[in-house]
């Protein structure tokens, strides 16, 4: 089995997707201690620019939903950010491409089984949810309804893109209910 380490660095390197519109550039933070797992999607445009996860106003709703700080967040030995596809995947007519499936069969798998001391893994969205649950094709409205049927361990969310504000506003049990289970049980995981 390969290290954490050794396969961060591998998928840094990577450049299987040279056909991507900006080219490949692997972000995701990632450590063999993470107690948090937080599954994505795949980069956007800023964050491919800036190379650091959720580093827009989708990482901003992110942070809030789960109550904490950007120190916390960015700190891989307590939070690794695996999103789907490890590189932006370019822009479609209704946002951002799916991600290509090519990256989760190249790193997925062997990344997770590195990541032996998760203790609660946040699903963010479609494309994730297909690969976390066990269900196909997810119904992500469904899935974050019934989000006591894998808790503690994992929780589908939407993603916290702003695109998803109309969803936010049709579902308001999600910030009355979903939100502060998940602030106390991401304060309690990090705190140990």
């Amino acid at each position: 089995m390969t290290d954490t380490a050794t396969l961060r660095e591998q998928i840094r390197q990577c450049t299987a997707c040279t056909e991507l519109p900006l080219g490949p550039r692997p972000v995701l933070q990632v450590h063999s201690r993470a107690r948090i797992l937080i599954a994505g999607q795949a980069p956007g445009r800023k964050v491919h620019a800036t190379g650091i996860p959720f580093d827009d106003a989708s990482g901003q709703r992110l942070r809030e939903w789960m109550g904490i700080r950007p120190a916390d967040f960015y700190d891989a030995t307590r939070i690794a950010i695996l999103p789907m596809a490890f590189c932006y995947p370019g822009t479609g007519r209704s946002g951002d491409l799916p991600p290509p499936p090519r990256c989760a069969q190249l790193w997925r798998a062997q990344l997770l089984d590195t990541l032996t001391e998760v203790q609660l893994t946040i699903v963010l969205g479609r494309h994730a949810l297909g690969y976390h649950f066990d269900h196909s094709p997810p119904n992500l409205t469904d899935t974050v309804r019934d989000w006591q049927s894998t808790w503690p361990l994992k929780i589908a969310l939407p993603h916290p893109s702003p695109r998803n504000n109309r969803w936010l506003a049709r579902h308001p049990w999600f910030a009355g209910q979903v939100l502060p289970a998940l602030q106390e049980r991401v304060a309690s995981v990090l705190a140990g």
